[in-house]
């Protein structure tokens, strides 16, 4: 077996991370480059994702100062070759981002652009501030969207925009990507963190085998249902939760008739 990744030993210098019992707490933190993915951020997110594999909570994801991600660090990616391509440096860390055990709540204030953006499509959960903007400028700068834009997007947000977004360079504000379901919630920028939180919450009052099921049947293939449908129901009916919690509601079901009941009057008036 491998050696476990504890989080509070490591030493983050482009993230600032804090793990619950729950949940880990991550804030992208290059606010001179505001918040611009570069290879030590994708090393450290790397670092993260492994003791979430171990260890699965929800994954909230931010920014400090105000914005979420301004694309890739342009200074690296100027540097970069064919050989750097064919590696998938940001490909690689969304991908293993999507596919955490638990779910991921992206929190977009500000700039959320080219990488920064990959990053948010590749949470399970969007939510913004009215400062939000969201897009993918890569042709302008002569290359594509290829950390998951240009296969992600059109299943968030359909075809005609995400083309729009890929091939016109359209960069949308908060209303936009709300109208649009690219962000579902819109939070003052002082509420957002909160609103994540909150968002953890409830996911929290779930049963948390019930939801890492769920999520990995959700992205499952289609060809893979309704078998890989069954037998994870199959799974979760031998777990103890599936008893626990559905005897809780009958118990409480119970509850409210006999309350109810004996509110009644006898001679039923």
């Amino acid at each position: 077996m491998g050696v476990g990744v504890h989080l509070a030993s490591e030493n983050f210098a482009a993230l600032l991370v804090e793990e619950r019992d729950d949940r880990v707490v991550v804030l992208l933190n290059r606010p001179e480059v505001k918040n611009a993915i570069d290879q030590q951020m994708v090393d450290e997110l790397h670092t993260v994702c492994a003791a979430l594999e171990q260890n699965p909570k929800v994954l909230i994801i931010a920014g400090v100062d105000g914005v979420f991600a301004s694309g890739a660090d342009i200074a690296q990616l100027r540097e970069r070759r064919r050989d750097d391509a064919l590696q998938g440096i940001n490909s690689t860390i969304f991908v293993r981002i999507a596919k955490l055990p638990m779910p991921v709540i992206a929190a977009l204030d500000g700039y959320c652009l080219g990488g920064g953006a990959e990053l948010a499509y590749a949470a399970d959960f969007r939510i913004g501030t009215p400062n939000v903007r969201i897009g993918n400028p890569e042709t302008g700068l002569g290359i594509l969207a290829a950390a998951g834009a240009s296969w992600r997007l059109k299943e968030l947000v359909g075809e005609p925009l995400a083309k729009q977004i890929l091939l016109a360079g359209l960069v949308l504000g908060a209303d936009e990507a709300r109208a649009a379901n690219l962000i579902t919630e819109i939070h003052d920028p002082a509420d957002l963190l909160d609103a994540a939180h909150s968002l953890a919450n409830r996911i929290g009052r779930q049963d948390p085998l019930a939801v890492r099921i769920t999520k990995s049947v959700f992205h499952a293939p289609a060809e893979a249902h309704p078998l890989i449908d069954q037998l994870a129901q199959g799974i979760l009916f031998e777990s103890q939760a599936k008893f626990d919690r559905m005897q809780a509601f009958l118990d409480r079901n119970a509850a409210k008739k006999a309350n109810a009941a004996s509110t009644i009057p006898a001679d039923g008036k």
